[in-house]
């Protein structure tokens, strides 16, 4: 066991896994600033398991520096086979972290659906700095989305962010103009919606609303630069229209990067596995 910066506590495990390594991905759970117990994953990818586990830090040199880590959407968490799947076509170019949002999977505490989950991502973003990483991606995915704009917002300094990639994020907050999103506000604002939540979807949802209300996606997006900073959105997105990624990229011109996928859906699902190979690719060339 070992204790970090802002009340990290570390549980080191290993898990095997033939997809990876023979030695699997480390595990550990992380605490937040707000104290929730934070269940995430640590795949060295190119960096060498060897190396990782005998000394507890990454290895200097070709990409062993970088590490993605990866915000799921709501619903999710780091055990699903879609985030997984990302994860494994992310680490042929660094490290990646995976974690479960607080109230997704083993994680403590309930979701606040976009909001208090920036403490979350905080927390994964330092204990990759921690293992030795100076270059830090954080992908998120629709509300993982959101939550990686508004972290990059607040250039905090052990958990700040080197670049960031939004895919199928909201732009604003409270939508309801598709069939998907007004599913998902029963869900989460109905207490029988957060029941089907908690046994259906494993995911425990906070009865109570914000207060006050976060900011925004795009009131977080100007706030970014100069992190470089990339927005991906699919053409048949069932949740979020065009409208929302080209309100995230207006909001910060000449900076923001749009990429408008053909064909594409929405989030992890339809992150196929050549977008993420063009998406760790863009990064690691941002990244420096």
């Amino acid at each position: 066991m070992s204790t970090g910066r802002a009340g990290h506590t570390a549980r080191f495990t290993v898990r095997p896994d033939s997809e990876t390594a023979r030695h699997g991905p480390l595990r550990t759970f992380l605490r937040t600033v707000d104290g929730v117990a934070i269940d995430a994953a640590y795949d060295p990818g190119s960096a060498g398991y060897d190396a990782v586990h005998a000394t507890g830090r990454a290895s200097a040199g070709h990409q062993r520096d970088l590490v993605f880590v990866v915000a799921h959407g709501f619903t999710g968490d780091l055990e699903r086979p879609h985030v997984r799947r990302i994860a494994r076509v992310l680490a042929g170019r660094g490290a990646v972290v995976t974690f479960s949002f607080r109230g997704h999977g083993a994680s403590g505490g309930r979701s606040t659906v976009g909001d208090r989950e920036v403490h979350d991502l905080a927390a994964a973003v330092r204990w990759a700095r921690e293992l030795g990483h100076s270059r830090v991606v954080t992908v998120g995915f629709s509300m993982g989305g959101s939550v990686v704009l508004r972290h990059a917002a607040r250039h905090q300094r052990d958990a700040a962010t080197d670049v960031v990639v939004a895919v199928s994020a909201p732009a604003r907050w409270y939508y309801r103009g598709t069939a998907p999103m007004r599913r998902l506000h029963w869900l989460v604002t109905r207490p029988e919606g957060r029941l089907v939540g908690r046994y259906g979807l494993r995911t425990r949802i906070h009865h109570r609303d914000w207060d006050p209300v976060p900011l925004s996606p795009v009131q977080a997006v100007p706030l970014i630069a100069p992190t470089p900073l990339l927005i991906v959105h699919g053409d048949l997105d069932g949740y979020f229209p065009l409208d929302h990624p080209r309100m995230l990229a207006n909001a910060a011109p000449g900076h923001a990067e749009l990429w408008l996928e053909p064909g594409m859906g929405h989030a992890e699902h339809a992150s196929d596995d050549e977008l993420m190979t063009r998406i760790g690719a863009w990064a690691v060339s941002r990244a420096g």
